[in-house]
C-alpha cells in the first residue's frame, strides 16, 4: 500500500461482535408475525443495511402495502425485540482477534473510529467493554445516507482529520466495501472471499491479524 495509514474504521457488526443471529432472531420474530418467509439466507442480504431499508426489503415479499405508521410500529417493536438480546451482551462476546489488534493499533498511535449502521452501536460497545477504544463513534444517527452510500466513512475520516487514502476499513458486507471503496479507503473484507472479493483484501476473521501489512 502506497501510503501510510493513520486511522482506522471499524464496522461493528460482524467485525468485533457478532449481533447478526440477534438482528436475525428479532427480524423473523416480526416476519413470522407477518407470515413473511425469512431465512438466514435472506438475513445475510440485510448486512451493512439501514433498519428502515432492511424492513422495506422484508416487507416487499409481502404481497401488501404498509402504511408509513405501520412502518414505524414495526421498526419500533423489531428494535425492542433486538434490544432485549443486546443487553445481555457482554465482554465474551468480542470475536476473536479484536481487542489485540485495537490494543496493537492503539499502542501504534493509529486512530481509531467505527463507521456502523446501527443505532444501537454506542450500547453495545458499552456492554462489550470496546467504547473506552474509540476515537470517535459514526452511527446510524450521525448520518442519513447508509451503505452502500459512503457518508459513514466519509464522516469518520473527517473527525479523525485525517484523508480517506489514509483511511483502512474493516468491513464483513458487501455493501460496507463498496462504501469503503466509494469513500476512497482501503479496505479489509472480514468473512468469505467470495462474497468481499472487491476487498483491498480478504480475511476470514481478525486472529493473527497482522497489522503491519498494511501501515508501512
Amino acid at each position: 500500500m502506497t501510503e501510510t495509514i493513520k486511522g482506522v474504521i471499524f464496522d461493528l457488526d460482524g467485525v468485533l461482535v457478532d449481533t447478526a443471529c440477534l438482528h436475525y432472531k428479532a427480524w423473523k420474530k416480526m416476519a413470522d408475525k407477518l407470515n413473511i418467509p425469512f431465512s438466514e439466507k435472506d438475513n445475510e442480504k440485510l448486512k451493512g443495511v439501514s433498519r428502515k431499508d432492511s424492513l422495506d426489503i422484508i416487507l416487499n415479499h409481502s404481497g401488501r402495502n404498509f402504511s408509513e405508521t405501520e412502518k414505524h410500529q414495526l421498526l419500533l417493536d423489531k428494535n425492542n425485540d433486538y434490544l432485549k438480546l443486546v443487553n445481555q451482551l457482554n465482554e465474551n462476546d468480542v470475536l476473536g482477534g479484536v481487542v489485540k489488534l485495537i490494543e496493537e493499533l492503539k499502542y501504534k498511535g493509529i486512530r481509531i473510529s467505527l463507521g456502523s449502521a446501527s443505532k444501537n452501536a454506542r450500547l453495545i460497545l458499552e456492554l462489550t467493554g470496546l467504547y473506552h477504544y474509540f476515537d470517535y463513534i459514526v452511527d446510524g444517527n450521525m448520518v442519513v445516507k447508509a451503505k452502500p452510500a459512503p457518508d459513514v466513512f466519509l464522516t469518520g475520516a473527517e473527525l479523525l482529520g485525517l484523508s480517506p487514502s489514509e483511511c483502512l476499513v474493516f468491513e464483513d458486507a458487501q455493501s460496507g466495501v463498496q462504501a469503503a471503496l466509494t469513500a476512497g479507503m482501503k479496505v479489509v473484507g472480514v468473512g468469505e472471499q467470495a462474497l468481499l472479493h472487491q476487498a483491498t483484501a480478504v480475511v476470514p476473521d481478525l486472529i493473527g491479524f497482522n497489522i503491519e501489512d498494511y501501515i508501512k
